[in-house]
């Protein structure tokens, strides 16, 4: 069988703050690299042109050629964001990356839904970002051929809106797409901030459904009981609704590279997380893969590997943060665990297993059109 010709969208790689979906597109490129050259893909990438012209370094640093719309910024937007956009001649497979999808043509079209979190906890959400997210996902649900999904729970919403269960794969996400630490530039990063010794890590857009309000009630309560008043460092970016000021103990950090990303997860005594719902939970994956014993809320993407706390109640938050902080067996447990669920979610596994997905596809289709 000829390699499949595939394209991918990765607009997210075109922005400051990729999020998670970019953290996703990221390691999946690279996980289709590791593929041997018989069943690799002829990947090409599709985003919008970058604002100054020319590659971005994070698109230019995967390695693939990047297709750019001839479309003017503002229109471009508006074609993404109303799904009118065509994609490329001359593939088999489009695979969209988030619910933002192409007209595919003759190719198969293999989209990748992370959540449905807007249905679950409308609150969360502002008003025109609910009804973007419904539209969309109406549209990937008439277009698509195939869906992939990071967990269950979402495998089970996205049935409840309409895919049939035969065209859902579950697929995990990897945890082994950052760079090694770059402990030095971690360190004067946290000199700033006035940091130089033990802290608590936060990582997430600061926004309603992260959670960061509780989080950081919870380590009011703690301070105190700590060894010192070891502070608690938040990592990402603004979103909507949820303004985190910095006060006795809490450091803005905002964002980071990815290098001092993987340096901070392997300094702190713990990671926090605790949104009150997520699709998958990426930054717990990352931490344990860096040896960071995690506080999380109830995720698909921990599996066991936590120290599982109730996201609506300060006070089983706060107890939390104060053993695993203070606990060193309890530590030691936690990071046993994650080093073992870290070593399962490897982005080479999540590619072959896209490569199935997309090969399906092709081979449904081929049946269908000799039927």
């Amino acid at each position: 069988m000829s390699r499949i010709r595939l394209v991918m969208m990765a607009e997210q790689l075109r922005r400051p703050a990729s999020g998670g979906i970019g953290t996703y597109v990221r390691g999946l490129v690279q996980g289709i690299d590791t593929l041997d050259a018989e069943s690799k893909p002829e990947l090409e990438l599709v985003a919008s042109r970058p604002a100054g012209g020319g590659t971005p370094d994070l698109l230019g640093s995967l390695g693939h050629p990047v297709r750019s719309s001839p479309l003017p910024g503002p229109l471009l937007t508006r074609a993404w964001d109303h799904g009118i956009l065509r994609a490329p001649r001359g593939f088999d497979v489009v695979h969209a990356t988030s619910l933002s999808t192409l007209q595919p043509g003759r190719a198969q079209l293999v989209a990748t839904v992370h959540d449905l979190l807007w249905r679950r906890v409308p609150d969360a959400y502002p008003t025109r970002g609910r009804a973007w997210h419904e539209a969309a996902l109406r549209r990937a649900l008439r277009r698509a051929d195939r869906f992939i999904v990071p967990a269950g729970v979402v495998a089970d919403d996205l049935g409840e809106a309409g895919a049939s269960p035969e065209a859902i794969t579950v697929i995990p996400m990897g945890s082994d797409h950052l760079p090694p630490p770059d402990l030095e530039a971690a360190s004067a990063l946290l000199s700033k901030m006035g940091v130089n010794g033990p802290f608590l890590l936060s990582v997430g857009t600061l926004e309603p459904r992260k959670n960061q309000a509780r989080l950081i009630e919870a380590y009011r309560r703690i301070r105190g009981s700590l060894p010192e008043p070891w502070p608690l460092v938040m990592v990402g970016p603004s979103g909507w609704g949820q303004r985190v000021r910095p006060e006795a103990g809490v450091v803005l950090a905002g964002m980071v590279s990815p290098s001092e990303l993987s340096a901070l997860y392997a300094m702190a005594r713990l990671l926090a997380y605790v949104p009150l719902i997520e699709g998958f939970g990426i930054p717990p994956v990352e931490a344990m893969t860096f040896g960071a014993p995690v506080v999380a809320s109830p995720l698909p993407s921990t599996a066991g590997a936590a120290f599982e706390v109730d996201p609506h109640d300060v006070e089983s938050i706060a107890a939390a943060l104060l053993r695993v902080a203070t606990d060193e067996a309890e530590r030691s447990r936690l990071q046993s665990l994650g080093l073992d669920r870290s070593a399962e979610l490897t982005w080479s596994a999540v590619a072959r297993r896209h490569l199935d997905v997309w090969t399906e596809a092709l081979d449904v289709a081929g049946r269908s059109s000799h039927g």
